[in-house]
């Protein structure tokens, strides 16, 4: 069994290794080693995400998918989720979610009897279809109450959109000119690639 860690962040202001000490303090419970970690900042609602592409292209038949959570896998709409469990279904991935106690025994050395497990996967499989939807609304709802308040400081006047960061904005052009790519800018700065963009598009 090869377990494979993966860990995201939203943006490049978040640790996405945040939750490296859990994890492996949880595999380290059921006798197991995280093997290859995949470490990214990047949104669950987009489907295109390096590292998740590399762990699906890496990945072994039995091998372990562990997560934190169900939603550091995935806020994707509907078909793009069905789209990455097939991709997971099909290269034989075990996802065990430290919040979701059904997926641990997918990490776990049981050696129950057939029916056990066969119904024990079956409660787990349609639990981390729930929990994505579950994220994948939840992603909406705080989009949503986001412009709605945006909006409503808009009607009031009130809405200035992001104070303008001098030195972030000088630091960021400072990198570019010296010939640094969009990432390591980013990184560099302490920003997100979308600031880099940003100040890139008004240089």
């Amino acid at each position: 069994m090869f377990v494979r860690a993966y860990l995201r962040a939203s943006t490049f202001e978040q640790d996405a290794s945040r939750a490296r000490e859990v994890l492996e303090q949880f595999a380290a419970r059921h006798d197991r080693v995280i093997a290859a970690e995949y470490l990214e900042n990047a949104s669950g609602a987009k489907a295109d995400r390096p590292e998740l592409l590399r762990l699906l292209k890496d990945a072994r038949k039995g091998d372990v998918l562990l997560v934190e959570s169900i939603d550091r896998l995935s806020r994707l709409p509907a078909e793009d989720w069905q789209k990455l469990k097939a991709a997971i279904d099909s290269k034989g991935l075990r996802i065990v979610a430290l919040d979701l106690p059904t997926s641990h025994q997918g990490i776990a050395d049981t050696k129950g009897d057939e029916f056990t497990r066969r119904m024990l996967g079956a409660i787990n499989s349609m639990l981390v279809e729930m929990m994505a939807a579950i994220a994948r609304k939840d992603y909406e709802q705080r989009r949503e109450r986001q412009a709605q308040g945006i909006k409503k400081a808009k009607d009031e006047g009130k809405y200035k959109g992001r104070p303008v960061d001098a030195d972030l904005h000088k630091r960021v052009a400072e990198l570019l000119r010296a010939g640094l790519g969009i990432r390591s800018t980013a990184r560099h700065a302490d920003c997100s690639t979308t600031t880099v963009l940003r100040i890139k598009r008004e240089m």
